[in-house]
């Protein structure tokens, strides 16, 4: 809604606009003046038309940001966002807070989105609940659990039915899906359950995969962190002259991108990345061997790419593009195309972007597009395309990196599974340690200067640990 000099004044999203803008002008007065306020200063109303619910929270929250409309109360009212509190109690428990402390805990937050925050402390109650009592463990302990412990709630360390390490180890779980470190924390569940599964024991085994889903679930759904703040430089009118230049029967609010790359002919990989508002969302980037072509054929390993993609998109939850990019000229459309038609999807728009002519080909017209240097649907499409190379190029190392991810800061002697953990959901990633100094490290507890100075020397390669084994093997 903006007022008569164009300015945003309020930000909102509903099912159904036409109901819920007409209500604001179905009464003749309100009981909140602040709503008598808003009505007498709407000057115009524009709308942007999402494909789903999560797309709206996503854009509703990112124009909110952007425009910090005077209307949009909770915006200007941070402290009323509710924080979660991780306390710092031998035996930690998750509380809900609006007020941040200097008292030793962890707070993560603020959430802006409660649902986005029920939705999360849910998944943790089913899969990795902690204990929710306020008894001080370190003065007694009952003999007996509570029914919590019977229900599968608590693992019950007031009365000894866990390890102070297993305890720990349930907190650094919740800690790494908090934190947004989902890829470390589905890792960590990945070798538990093939350890589970090696036991035979398959009911833990599936309840370690049922979390796993879990995860990747809500990440789908959750306003995603990892979206970039590039608002600014990708505006609505890019995305409008896009579906213009290629006559579009909606929107492309969101696009898949698809490349191959292999090396020597050898370790093929097809890769789809997703963009969605004209910005990416690694979470749900996949990859894919390719199985059925041998030596190097990029036209046919698109084309499974492509099949197996969306082959796994009818079977799934995931909602189809409005536009699909291919990396590669007329052939490679040609070969996509093919695997569209044969899963009856030949109606899901798809163009391709061949390398330096930067000629656009559709299957609608003969004649590829050319448009100028400076376009800025051009350059969206080149960072799309050139976004899918890189990710393709990536997946080739991907397992090695994978590896030597997860073991590298444990084969630093006196680094163990907790403190690996501690590290990773503090600082994201192998290379952001590797690039902090001594002193950031120190501020982690149980971390010295001479630990501090052992984990950066390793990272960096001043420190040989001639202890390692089974380098790069899975």
């Amino acid at each position: 809604m903006h007022d008569k000099d164009q300015h945003v004044i309020y930000v909102g999203k509903a099912k159904s606009l036409r109901k819920r803008v007409s209500s604001y002008f179905r009464h003749t007065g309100f009981a909140s003046p602040r709503l008598r306020s808003l009505v007498n200063s709407i000057a115009d109303i524009s709308v942007i038309r999402t494909e789903t619910e999560a797309e709206a929270l996503i854009i509703e929250a990112r124009l909110i940001k952007k425009y910090k409309p005077f209307f949009n109360v909770e915006l200007k009212m941070g402290e009323r966002y509710p924080y979660v509190k991780l306390t710092s109690e031998s035996y930690p428990r998750l509380v809900i807070t609006r007020h941040k402390e200097q008292d030793g805990s962890v707070y993560i937050g603020p959430y802006t989105r409660v649902g986005e925050l029920r939705n999360l402390l849910r998944l943790i109650q089913r899969y990795f609940p902690l204990r929710s009592c306020k008894m001080d463990l370190d003065q007694s302990r009952p003999q007996r659990p509570c029914i919590d412990y019977s229900l599968g709630k608590c693992l019950a360390p007031c009365a000894d039915k866990c390890t102070s390490r297993v305890y720990r180890e349930r907190v650094d779980d919740v800690l790494l899906l908090l934190r947004g470190q989902s890829a470390f924390l589905v890792e960590r569940l990945r070798q538990r359950m093939e350890q589970a599964s090696s036991r035979m024991d398959f009911e833990e085994a599936a309840q370690h995969r049922d979390a796993i889903r879990a995860i990747w679930k809500i990440n789908r759904n959750r306003v995603s962190s990892h979206l970039e703040e590039e608002f600014d430089t990708l505006t609505w009118e890019v995305l409008n002259s896009l579906q213009t230049y290629l006559d579009l029967p909606v929107l492309p609010w969101r696009i898949d991108g698809f490349d191959v790359s292999h090396l020597g002919g050898k370790d093929t990989y097809g890769v789809v990345v997703v963009f969605e508002q004209g910005l990416r969302n690694p979470s749900l980037y996949r990859q894919f061997r390719i199985r059925t072509v041998h030596g190097v054929d990029d036209f046919r390993s698109i084309k499974e790419t492509v099949f197996r993609r969306y082959q796994k998109v009818l079977h799934g939850k995931e909602p189809l593009p409005q536009l699909v990019l291919i990396d590669g000229g007329a052939i490679q459309l040609q070969f996509a195309q093919e695997a569209l038609q044969e899963l009856g999807l030949g109606d899901v728009p798809v163009i391709s972007i061949a390398k330096r002519e930067e000629l656009i080909y559709m299957t609608s017209r003969s004649d590829p597009l050319a448009l100028p240097d400076e376009d800025p649907v051009l350059k969206l499409l080149q960072r799309i395309r050139n976004e899918a190379h890189r990710f393709a190029v990536a997946s080739h190392r991907g397992r090695a990196i994978r590896s030597f991810s997860r073991s590298s800061l444990q084969n630093i002697p006196g680094v163990g599974k907790h403190l690996s953990a501690l590290l990773l959901s503090e600082f994201g990633s192998i290379k952001h340690i590797q690039n902090l100094s001594e002193k950031d490290l120190e501020k982690i507890d149980g971390i010295g200067p001479v630990m501090a100075s052992r984990i950066i020397g390793y990272l960096r390669g001043d420190i040989n640990d001639h202890t390692e084994k089974g380098e790069g093997n899975e």
